[in-house]
């Protein structure tokens, strides 16, 4: 399935005080909190990256995804206020199957990252479409994201009290990169595994 993917995020500092107020905005729990294990796959050369592509493998719970990321051609929307990509997106019955057949036709993981995710989901408009707000505890912080039409992004963010100011369209993979270098650690990757020594070792 093939979709246009317009998102933003931003940090929560209490993820359950946060999602306690969101039934009463109309939220309903899609699915609870889940471990998530996500890897990146590109060529030796880095060839998506550098034409701003991704293709990843998720497992989430039981569910192995697929999904391809490319950048949109010709959108209209403001594309410096909100995170927009195209997104092609399948489940397969075995993770480790699809990363051989990856293998086999030249993409390596280049980078894993892991979080405990908790969906929710509200209808967004009167045409019965629903959008979608993600709560994401990773290793280096927890982070909500808003994934719909851009009036609902921004009237959601008014009913959550957010200041705009502080929301971000970066990728956790920048979001990794950026704590490494005002961390100085030397983690390859965004796992717990990884990632908990390091914070131990900084106390």
């Amino acid at each position: 399935m093939q979709n246009s993917e317009i998102e933003l995020k931003f940090p929560v500092v209490d993820p359950n005080a946060f999602q306690a107020r969101l039934p009463q905005l109309g939220f309903r729990l899609l699915t609870p909190r889940t471990f998530e294990s996500n890897t990146l796959y590109d060529t030796p050369h880095r060839d998506l990256r550098a034409q701003r592509q991704v293709l990843r493998i998720r497992q989430y719970g039981g569910i192995c995804t697929v999904t391809h990321k490319r950048q949109p051609e010709g959108e209209s929307i403001d594309t410096g206020r909100y995170k927009i990509r195209v997104e092609t997106e399948t489940t397969v019955a075995e993770c480790e199957a699809m990363a051989e057949i990856f293998r086999q036709l030249g993409y390596l993981p280049m980078f894993e990252y892991e979080k405990y995710r908790t969906e929710w989901s509200q209808p967004a408009d009167g045409l019965g479409e629903t959008a979608h707000l993600v709560v994401d505890e990773t290793p280096i912080g927890n982070y909500a994201e808003l994934e719909g039409a851009p009036a609902w992004i921004d009237r959601t963010l008014a009913e959550l009290g957010i200041d705009p100011a502080t929301c971000l369209t970066d990728s956790y993979g920048k979001l990794f990169l950026d704590w490494k270098e005002r961390t100085g650690r030397q983690a390859e990757n965004l796992t717990f595994a990884e990632i908990a020594p390091a914070l131990s070792a900084a106390l």
